[in-house]
C-alpha cells in the first residue's frame, strides 16, 4: 500500500514538474526495488517503513553534519528531502502508548524477562519497529528496567 502511494505520487510529481520531489521519490523506489531484488520477494509495508526510517535517519545525520560544518545550502536541501521521506512514514506512537505496547510484550515473554530483562529489547524492536524508532524503543525499555 505504501509502495503504491509512492508510485502514485511519482506520477503526480512528473505531471507537476516537481523535480526535487521526483528525485527523492525515485530514490526511495530504487531503494525499495533493490531490497526486493535482494530479498527475492515484494516488501511488506512494515519492511518499507523500516527502510524509510533508515533513509530518514541518514538524512537527519547528514543535516546534523552539514549544520556543524556551516553548509546551510545543503542543510536546506536535505531538510526538504527529509520532509518528503517523512511524509510516507506513519505517525509514531506517543510515549504512553509505546510503554503500554512494551509492557504487553514483556508480559507475553515474562519467563525470558525474568531471566534476562535486556533480552526483550530485541523482541520489542522487532515487533514495534514499524510503530516507533528503535532507539526510542530501547531507551523506553531501559527506563522501565532501570
Amino acid at each position: 500500500m505504501i509502495k503504491q502511494q509512492i508510485q502514485k505520487n511519482q506520477i503526480s510529481a512528473i505531471k507537476s514538474h516537481n523535480s526535487e520531489e521526483l528525485q527523492v521519490i525515485r530514490y526511495i523506489l530504487a531503494q525499495i526495488k533493490n531490497s526486493e531484488i535482494e530479498k527475492r520477494t515484494d516488501l511488506t509495508d512494515d519492511e518499507i517503513v523500516t527502510l524509510l526510517r533508515k533513509e530518514a535517519k541518514k538524512l537527519q545525520d547528514s543535516i546534523d553534519a552539514f549544520s556543524q560544518a556551516g553548509r546551510d545550502d545543503l542543510v536546506k536541501e536535505h531538510k526538504q528531502q527529509l520532509a518528503i521521506v517523512s511524509h510516507y512514514l506513519p505517525q509514531e506512537m506517543s510515549d504512553e502508548e509505546l510503554e503500554q505496547e512494551i509492557q504487553a510484550v514483556i508480559d507475553r515473554n515474562s519467563d525470558l524477562f525474568a531471566k534476562n530483562p535486556r533480552a526483550v529489547i530485541g523482541i520489542c524492536v522487532k515487533e514495534l519497529q514499524s510503530k516507533a524508532d528503535s532507539s526510542r524503543i530501547a531507551s523506553t525499555i531501559n527506563r522501565l528496567i532501570g
